[in-house]
């Protein structure tokens, strides 16, 4: 499944800002845009790194933790700056993403969320701070597409490789794995 090269990431995918996210990869990451067309750049992420290889007890384990957590809706507003110059949008509300990332880390606690350097707070990272980027020039990027309204109502295991990002396996929030 894998080449030991990429890693993996569950992650809860935003399509209302995948216009800005892939032009924004295919600025800084051009190698990094991925050729499936199922691949959503713009995403919340459940937990990461996950399992590099996942068996298929593994990936059992993500469907039923996916079918017991209800899909839901949630809004991206507030464009702001961490302390590290990432720009990020924070979902409204947090709690029902931080439930799903503990839900995973239970089931597989040998992946803590970012590996144990970051706290796990959900966000859509947007850009980084430069000479050029700032909170202000990120919101005019965005333009119309914040406020987003969002539903999250999918689950994905996405593998990521410079020119080779695809999706592994997705599933539906609430319901049976697809």
């Amino acid at each position: 499944m894998t080449t030991g090269r990429g890693h993996t990431v569950l992650l809860v995918p935003v399509p209302e800002l995948e216009p800005f996210a892939r032009d924004r990869w295919a600025h800084y990451l051009a190698s990094w845009i991925s050729r499936d067309p199922a691949f959503t750049h713009a995403h919340i992420t459940a937990l990461a790194p996950y399992l590099p290889d996942p068996t298929a007890a593994d990936l059992a384990q993500v469907a039923a933790i996916a079918r017991a957590t209800p899909a839901f809706d949630y809004v991206l507003r507030e464009v702001e700056e961490l302390p590290n110059g990432f720009i990020q949008v924070a979902p409204e509300p947090a709690a029902p993403f931080t439930a799903l990332t503990e839900a995973l880390w239970d089931a597989f606690p040998a992946c803590p969320p970012y590996a144990g350097e970051y706290a796990a707070a959900p966000h859509v990272t947007l850009d980084q701070r430069s000479e050029s980027v700032s909170v202000a020039s990120t919101r005019a990027l965005l333009g119309h597409l914040l406020p987003a309204r969002c539903r999250a109502d999918r689950l994905e295991l996405h593998w990521y490789e410079e020119g080779n990002c695809h999706v592994l396996a997705d599933w539906k929030l609430g319901s049976a794995s697809v």
